[in-house]
């Protein structure tokens, strides 16, 4: 939504959350997030998974560098990650290639319950945006139609452990 960081870190989301996934299928798993404060203004954020279906068992960990920003009243959490993919080949080194990958997610809080809602990949035909204005205009402007841009997969509550 913003271009870089504006606003200073809320430390009600500071620490960790933990939420149960269920589809409705035999699938379920279990996702923590552990949010702490990397700068002034900037979230690092680690995302630890497991998640089982029939009998196996997929283990799931990233790691990401977030900041809020505001449309209106919604508060959301723009959040930075790369990607590294490795091409092997035969009779020479491996081809290595990393690219920067970016979500955008609602973030609702309340007492002790933190709903994270990520918008979709598919939330627009558009695959990309020349600004972050621009793109924050499309998404303001989709909410405003009362239409759901969120992807319920990675959509989640999460509720924050206590430290003793």
């Amino acid at each position: 939504m913003a271009s870089k960081p504006a606003e200073a870190v809320d430390t009600s989301l500071l620490g960790y959350w933990y939420g149960i996934v269920k589809d409705g299928s035999d699938f379920f798993g279990i996702e923590a997030l552990d949010i702490r404060k990397h700068s002034d203004s900037v979230y690092d954020i680690i995302r630890y998974g497991k998640a089982v279906k029939g009998d196996m068992i997929l283990p799931d960990t990233a790691h990401f560098i977030g900041y809020t920003s505001y449309i209106g009243n919604q508060r959301f959490m723009n959040i930075e990650n790369s990607v590294v993919t490795v091409i092997p080949h035969s009779k020479k080194s491996p081809t290595v290639t990393t690219q920067k990958v970016f979500y955008v997610s609602t973030l609702d809080r309340s007492n002790d319950t933190l709903e994270v809602k990520t918008i979709t990949e598919t939330f627009t035909a558009r695959k990309t945006f020349s600004s972050s204005d621009e793109f924050a205009r499309m998404v303001k402007d989709l909410l405003g139609k009362k239409q759901n841009i969120y992807d319920d997969q990675y959509s989640l509550k999460y509720r924050k452990l206590r430290n003793n």
